[in-house]
């Protein structure tokens, strides 16, 4: 586990994450399930309301997992501690484990599907440094590797640049050992850590991720 994102079986030695085609839903589409009995009627509604957010905003397209035709899909439960996923497609099911009552809230649900379908944090990214000073003395023991920064053979970003907004970026004081900031902008006066909506950054990136996928998807159909 680091952070919020769940290590799949080879990512510790081959972590690819955004330029990994494998790691994409084909034709943008991300078969889903929500596991029964483990959310309200009104944390199901929460958990659409995300998704819709998606279909509204990018080409990407949710639907029912259908065992006939899907091999792939997320199951979002809520059984095990903390909010957190996957980064992009790992095979087979994979979980959004969504924490009650803490992490079924729109912004929370929203960054989760953001690493499903291939994201990592924007802090990590291979050229924060020209953006970001992460303090290292501020951040507690042992959370250290939710700072580490992937090589720009394993990011990219699909030359939008680099997000204070995005839903993706951690705040100030995240993982902070004494109060003081972990993270500062080198830009005066933005926020980061906003989790409210998709900022169109992220967008942005989505639909440079997906713009083939989504084209194949329009060209069966």
């Amino acid at each position: 586990m680091e952070g919020d994102i769940m290590m799949g079986p080879n990512d510790h030695e081959d972590v690819k994450g955004l330029l990994d085609m494998s790691r994409r839903w084909p034709n943008g589409v991300v078969p889903f399930v929500i596991k029964d009995g483990h959310f309200s009627e009104r944390d199901v509604t929460r958990i659409y309301q995300a998704m819709e957010e998606y279909h509204q905003r990018t080409c990407l397209q949710f639907r029912w997992y259908d065992k006939s035709i899907d091999k792939d899909y997320i199951s979002f439960q809520s059984s095990k501690p903390g909010c957190w996923s996957s980064v992009g497609r790992q095979g087979a099911g994979q979980a959004i484990n969504l924490q009650l009552p803490k992490c079924i809230r729109h912004g929370s649900i929203i960054h989760e599907i953001m690493h499903a379908i291939g994201f990592h944090h924007q802090h990590s990214t291979y050229n924060r440094d020209e953006y970001i000073e992460v303090v290292w003395e501020n951040i507690k023991t042992g959370k250290q590797k939710n700072f580490k920064k992937y090589e720009e053979d394993t990011v990219t970003d699909f030359g939008v640049g680099y997000d204070y907004k995005s839903i993706m970026h951690y705040s100030r004081k995240v993982f902070s050992a004494n109060g003081k900031p972990t993270i500062i902008p080198k830009e005066e006066g933005v926020k980061i850590g906003q989790r409210e909506k998709l900022s169109d950054k992220d967008v942005l990136k989505i639909q440079g991720m997906y713009k083939n996928e989504c084209s194949t998807r329009h060209n069966v159909t």
